[in-house]
């Protein structure tokens, strides 16, 4: 069979799924009305079904106001006991899998169950309506002519208890369709490696040769990966080693401080870029359009949607309110409930509604301080918890700090730049920030993969402020008084440069 034969039959296979966006896109209330509903029947003889007598819930109002809303440490004892072979607790299938994340306040990981219906309902899903978009919107689109590159992260699964965890995009690509598998490269066993470094090159080596026409990954990892490809060429740019390469799928942190560099590696002006919002929970939206940073709220997943207005948030004892009540414009959490047994689930992200026919949404940050330029999910409680070992250890004390990513800038690597306030500064920098490295490590396994070998972040880079600088920046601010805190970590360096320049060390 001819690759331009494949191209047509894949791309009218994925086009007809068009059809049932249209529905929710004119239907979104009903269609989560429906879903909700669904959920709780599906649900009801389950553990946690009866706990909150789902069979009995009329209505919406019924549902929000039996079933509390909840964060990762509310479940975890229903999670770990699931993981250990019992069923039936807040899911009525069999679930094996779990993905493995870090950002929970009390441990280094979370597993977030993953059901079979998750697996095929939503996250398979929605990788065939992301390229569903995408074809509709490009008629001309030769993308099956060639191979997609996907980039993972670490993606080894692991098996305990007869139950198996890792990576999610690892979960992803033990269950991917046949035709999704030959369409991708590299081969499922490499994808599967788990020692990234070597990974890498096996990447390189199986899809150097290849015919390249779209890439799928987090930014920081792909460029990564780009400036080894052109080292190990020795090209000046991606189109040269592959040029017909025409779109790059991207999602997992904010593409905004890598856009200027991508341009520069891939120099071509109709080159599209096209953002996803997923994560281990579910898979949320898509952008659905040429040239937009708004995203579509996919709303036929198995994941029924509420949102907590920011102005009023006090996490699980938050009010939430339904899809039919949202208005543009207004910073929400977002709270959901889905088919793989999470209900009324914080995430901890944040959105704004651009539009509301259809919804649209944009990804406006996290619930708490955090940084996650690099797929690190560095959140205060880490950085608290690592600072207070390395004082301990050197006997310092600290007045003040602030945290702020180091962006890559071409081959140059990222990284996190503290400037750090001490009360009693320790005897050498040097030691304590390879204590806080250390420890920042041990307590977040995302940040401990994005620092293995100096592959995406290097070791942090700390200035010992002089006394009172925090307290002259917010001085010059007019933010004295107990109701103005110094921003502990912050994904732009807006905070960092100001304390710079003001510094006289």
């Amino acid at each position: 069979m001819s690759f331009p034969l494949v191209n047509s039959i894949i791309s009218w296979f994925l086009k007809k799924r068009k059809h049932q966006i249209e529905l929710f896109l004119k239907y979104p209330l009903d269609v989560q009305q429906e879903l909700l509903f669904k959920l709780l029947n599906t649900a009801k003889n389950t553990e946690f079904g009866k706990q909150y007598s789902f069979s009995k819930l009329k209505n919406y109002t019924d549902f929000a106001t039996t079933v509390p809303i909840q964060k990762y440490e509310s479940i975890e004892p229903l999670i770990e006991r699931c993981r250990k072979g019992e069923q039936n607790l807040f899911w009525p299938t069999t679930i094996k899998w779990f993905a493995k994340s870090s950002g929970t306040t009390n441990a280094k990981s979370k597993f977030i169950p993953v059901s079979d219906e998750a697996i095929e309902y939503c996250h398979l899903k929605a990788g065939k309506d992301m390229l569903c978009l995408y074809i509709n919107n490009n008629e001309d689109t030769q993308l099956f002519v060639g191979k997609g590159l996907r980039l993972g992260g670490s993606s080894a699964i692991y098996e305990d208890n007869n139950s198996y965890f890792g990576d999610l995009s690892a979960i992803i690509i033990e269950n991917m369709p046949f035709w999704a598998d030959f369409s991708s490269a590299p081969s499922q066993e490499t994808a599967l490696m788990s020692e990234w470094e070597t990974k890498m090159e096996a990447i390189i080596e199986e899809t150097i040769n290849e015919n390249i026409t779209s890439l799928v990954g987090v930014p920081s990892w792909m460029l990564v990966l780009l400036n080894r490809v052109l080292e190990k060429t020795g090209k000046d740019n991606i189109l040269e080693v592959w040029p017909n390469l025409e779109v790059y799928f991207h999602g997992g942190v904010n593409f905004n401080p890598y856009r200027e560099q991508y341009k520069k590696i891939i120099p071509k002006k109709d080159f599209k870029y096209y953002e996803t919002y997923n994560a281990s929970e579910g898979f949320f939206a898509i952008q659905d359009r040429n040239g937009s940073q708004e995203l579509l709220l996919m709303l036929d997943y198995g994941i029924f949607y509420e949102f907590i207005p920011m102005d009023a948030y006090d996490g699980e004892n938050s009010k939430a309110i339904p899809l039919s009540k949202i208005t543009k414009e207004v910073n929400y959490a977002v709270v959901i409930t889905t088919n793989g047994g999470l209900w009324r689930y914080l995430i901890g992200d944040t959105v704004k509604f651009t539009s509301l026919e259809p919804y649209r949404i944009k990804i406006t940050g996290r619930t708490k301080h955090f940084i996650n330029v690099f797929g690190e999910e560095l959140i205060i409680e880490n950085a608290e918890e690592a600072l207070k070992l390395a004082c301990k250890k050197t006997k310092a004390t600290i007045t003040d700090y602030t945290v702020a990513p180091i962006f890559m800038d071409g081959k140059e690597k990222g990284g996190h730049e503290w400037i750090i306030e001490f009360k009693k500064a320790p005897k050498s920098i040097e030691y304590f920030t390879e204590l806080l490295d250390n420890a920042l490590k041990s307590i977040n396994s995302d940040y401990e993969a994005k620092r293995y070998n100096n592959m995406t972040l290097t070791i942090p880079k700390i200035h010992t402020a002089e006394q009172g600088l925090f307290y002259k920046w917010l001085k010059q601010k007019q933010k004295l008084g107990g109701q103005h805190k110094v921003p502990r970590l912050s994904n732009q360096r807006t905070f960092v440069e100001e304390l710079l320049k003001l510094s006289t060390i």
